[in-house]
């Protein structure tokens, strides 16, 4: 059986994904910590979650490494969407809309992904600006709010600096200045999305596939 290694964090939680695959699941990747699993005899390595700027965040050249190294890396969600986007030519896999997204250039900034957490529990305290972004696109499909709210919600959105962009923060600083914001409240309270989380399952999915354990997949 290979051995899976996989960088996780805040995008998921551990017992959700521990549902879909069977790895050896650690912390939100640091630099240096994904070579050292290829070192240490990786098969398949996932990156999904790593951090940006509390410390030095996972490096190109230690991916290069890795996939030299005959190691499979698969990325998604969060900062494996982001290297997945800039590393996939060189054979890393991307998987998800996210990655899609910053592979097309849709999407150019790592803010866009970003988001504050307990350092124990991995829960998130922050919203990251791609759930949000997807939340206003659900919302407008489904009638709730017009293209109009739903660019003048993002733009508020995107100018809270990213550790205080919460729903609760933006949904306060709209009340004053969007006309109908209260219907994306609604939207919210009834049918809200997680894209990091939909894609981080995506990507334990396909590392399942990967490493053949079918009898892991839900």
């Amino acid at each position: 059986m290979p051995r899976v290694v996989v960088f996780l964090g805040p995008s998921l939680p551990l017992e959700q994904a521990q549902e879909v695959l069977e790895a050896e699941f650690r912390p939100p990747a640091r630099r240096g910590d994904l070579l050292a699993a290829a070192r240490r005899g990786a098969d398949l390595i996932g990156l999904i979650d790593g951090v940006f700027f509390q410390d030095c965040s996972v490096a190109h050249k230690e991916i290069l490494d890795a996939l030299g190294m005959g190691v499979k890396v698969v990325g998604a969600s969060s900062m494996g969407a982001l290297r997945a986007a800039e590393m996939d030519r060189y054979g890393m896999e991307g998987i998800g809309e996210i990655y899609q997204a910053f592979r097309t250039g849709r999407l150019v900034s790592d803010d866009e992904v970003a988001l504050t957490f307990d350092p124990v529990t991995f829960v998130p305290l922050s919203e990251p600006l791609v759930n949000i972004r997807h939340n206003l696109r659900l919302a407008q499909s489904s009638g709730y709010i017009d293209p109009e709210a739903a660019d003048a919600l993002l733009q508020i959105a995107r100018s809270l600096y990213f550790p205080r962009r919460t729903y609760q923060g933006l949904l306060a600083m709209a009340e004053s200045q969007v006309p109908g914001w209260e219907k994306f409240r609604d939207f919210l309270e009834r049918e809200p999305a997680d894209l990091k989380a939909e894609d981080a399952l995506l990507a334990l999915k396909r590392l399942s596939e990967l490493a053949g354990q079918s009898s892991c997949q839900p």
